[in-house]
């Protein structure tokens, strides 16, 4: 389905900027490959986060925004005071996820890598280098230490957010 909406002659895109008679960038391209990838993994995920955040927002007690409603709070006062602050750990669970996510992208890479060989090589990201080494250059043991290093990494950036949105949490 990408590989069919990012094609210049018969994708989606390449058919809306013929239609409006604009010059439509080659979207499979080493300088759009990125935003490509980008807009697949959104797409992707932006449901999952949805639902965690759907889930948060109906955790949120009906007496808190009656209470609202009688000190005269307005909507965007109660976005501003009630839901933002009950959102705040749904949304730090969901950077979590998005962190991880970032780190290990594979699926998106690999499928983009068919359809531009060219722009995206083996190692464009740390689990396609990887899966490179283990399954094609039969390297399993350095496979499984860039695997390690990568999950170390992971517990260290997952670590940080967590950190660094406690302590704005405190402050």
């Amino acid at each position: 389905m990408w590989g069919y909406m990012y094609g210049d002659q018969f994708g989606l895109v390449g058919q809306i900027g013929k239609a409006v008679g604009v010059a439509v960038p080659d979207l499979l391209s080493r300088s759009w490959m990125l935003s490509s990838i980008c807009n697949m993994v959104t797409w992707e995920f932006v449901g999952y986060n949805m639902i965690i955040l759907y889930a948060a927002l109906r955790s949120i007690p009906h007496d808190l925004y009656e209470a609202a409603a009688v000190d005269g709070a307005g909507a965007w006062r109660i976005a501003w005071s009630i839901k933002i602050p009950a959102l705040r750990p749904a949304l730090v669970l969901c950077l979590i996820f998005s962190v991880i996510g970032s780190f290990q992208l594979f699926t998106e890479p690999q499928l983009m890598q068919r359809l531009a060989p060219s722009v995206i090589d083996s190692a464009y990201t740390p689990n396609l280098y990887a899966y490179t080494l283990a399954f094609t250059g039969q390297e399993v043991n350095y496979a499984a230490a860039v695997s390690f290093l990568l999950g170390l990494v992971i517990v260290i950036a997952s670590y940080t957010v967590l950190i660094a949105t406690n302590r704005r949490a405190r402050s």
